[in-house]
């Protein structure tokens, strides 16, 4: 199996404390990996040393095959990032968020036009292409705000709580939309929603301290801890626990 990303000692360090702790692992190639921790883990710091917005205090990581240290403008081409902020212009309707979205990575004008008729048949954004995004419920601007995030067709995906404040219906809508971009995507999704990375993610990392604690399928780190659920998994792992 193809390995997407390889992190190697992975360090992140601000005067004496350091944020991120000797981080090793690595995610396949149409992996979605979910990254858990409470706050202060890391895991944001992990993921913006990853898409290239910090340099490492030492280490490495590999995005299929590009160094993050040493090209980080081949790596940017790869990915794209789809923050916690919705990241839509408020002002501008869906379709118009799109194409400028699709001009911003150099498509003329026909292909802009193309580039958002695609993504708008693809996330089911026909009905409201016309409207105003300030004006959509928090679950379609989170929506739109990824559907902006895929316009360069990335090969890889970080999605950093993309269902946090959204009612259960709206979750679970974005949920299913989710699975379908991992066909043709590597995604690694950060959440504080248990659920959401048991139902979700073919694997789930955990930090705590700035180290990885564990790594593996839910069930896998259930059996590990020896907890009867998954959220007993993950306090054993955040209060102490390891694997042996």
């Amino acid at each position: 199996m193809t390995i997407a990303i390889e992190v190697q000692s992975l360090t992140k360090k601000y005067d004496k404390k350091t944020v991120v702790d000797n981080v090793t692992f690595s995610i396949n190639a149409g992996e979605l990996f979910g990254l858990l921790g409470v706050n202060g883990a890391g895991k944001t710091t992990l993921i913006k040393m990853l898409s290239c917005l910090i340099k490492p205090s030492n280490g490495d990581a590999k995005l299929l095959g590009k160094n993050i240290t040493q090209h980080p403008e081949q790596v940017h081409q790869l990915i794209a990032v789809s923050p916690q902020e919705t990241a839509i212009a408020p002002n501008l309707t869906v379709r118009e968020n799109l194409e400028l979205m699709a001009g911003i990575q150099g498509l003329n004008k026909v292909n802009r036009k193309r580039k958002a008729d695609e993504i708008i048949m693809r996330f089911s954004l026909k009905p409201y292409e016309n409207q105003r995004s300030k004006t959509l419920s928090g679950g379609w601007q989170r929506r739109l705000s990824l559907a902006m995030a895929l316009i360069s067709e990335p090969q890889i995906l970080f999605l950093d709580e993309p269902t946090l404040g959204l009612d259960i219906l709206g979750r679970r809508e974005l949920w299913s939309l989710i699975e379908k971009l991992k066909e043709k995507t590597t995604i690694i999704l950060t959440t504080h929603y248990l659920e959401e990375a048991e139902a979700l993610c073919d694997r789930i990392g955990i930090m705590k301290d700035g180290k990885m604690k564990a790594i593996g399928t839910a069930e896998e780190l259930i059996k590990i801890s020896k907890a009867a659920t998954f959220e007993d998994a993950f306090v054993y792992f955040v209060t102490g626990g390891d694997i042996q």
